[in-house]
């Protein structure tokens, strides 16, 4: 199959509590962005990368990547259905409907090669696509606005969604879009796809692809990637 990636990463970041936005704060020996981008093209026949970044952004020309042959940039919207869209457009002036895309948050900087080769081949069975993601291990609760607990919830079938998540590419484009001028909120492809009457599949990955939403989990990222021995300079 001929795959691309989309790359959000127009955010700001503010729960991380720092002027800098998340993904170019440092980890591993450089930057969130500049680890997650050397994983994804590590990805064997990867046709090219689309970074989606804010209209202003001042960081982007300071990474090591800001000139690679196989990355091309393109500017978001406020949020990040509005990114991948404008990401998605910008792909198919170089891709084919037919093509396929993984959408990868930047601030998902462990994820692994073998989590996305286990994805690929969910895909060559599936023709809806597939995300990767975890069944839910905890005690899962339904609170009210008050945080009063109402009920519990059975974790039986359910699943944390992560990325990448893997599409047809005009499916995709369709799904977003479609979901866009019914109002929808879409916080993953997933959820557009299954509003577009489409059934991906669950891969089940590690559970140290986490997403960088606070201090706490910049500091954790640098641990697991420390571990597996991934930092780009010690």
């Amino acid at each position: 199959m001929s795959l691309w990636c989309v790359v959000p990463a127009a955010g700001e970041g503010r729960r991380m509590k720092s002027s800098t936005p998340k993904q170019y704060l440092p980890l591993a020996g450089s930057s969130v962005i500049e680890t997650t981008l050397r994983t994804l093209l590590k990805v064997p026949d990867l046709q090219g990368i689309v970074v989606v970044l804010d209209r202003d952004d001042p960081y982007w020309e300071k990474t090591q990547f800001h000139d690679h042959p196989l990355i091309h940039r393109t500017h978001g919207g406020t949020e990040r259905a509005d990114s991948v869209l404008s990401g998605l457009d910008y792909l198919l002036e170089m891709a084919t409907g037919d093509d396929w895309v993984m959408v990868h948050d930047a601030a998902r900087p462990c994820l692994r090669i073998e989590d996305i080769i286990r994805l690929q081949w969910a895909c060559e069975k599936n023709p809806h696509g597939a995300i990767l993601g975890m069944p839910v291990r905890d005690t899962m609760k339904v609170a009210d606005e008050n945080k009063v607990i109402q009920s519990t919830a059975p974790r039986e079938n359910l699943w944390h969604a992560f990325t990448p998540q893997m599409f047809p590419l005009g499916l995709l484009k369709q799904a977003h879009e479609a979901a866009q001028e019914r109002g929808e909120a879409i916080t993953d492809e997933a959820s557009a796809m299954e509003r577009a009457g489409f059934y991906p599949l669950m891969v089940q990955g590690e559970t140290d692809n986490l997403k960088i939403t606070t201090p706490s989990d910049l500091a954790l990222a640098d641990f697991y990637l420390r571990r597996r021995g991934e930092r780009e300079c010690e």
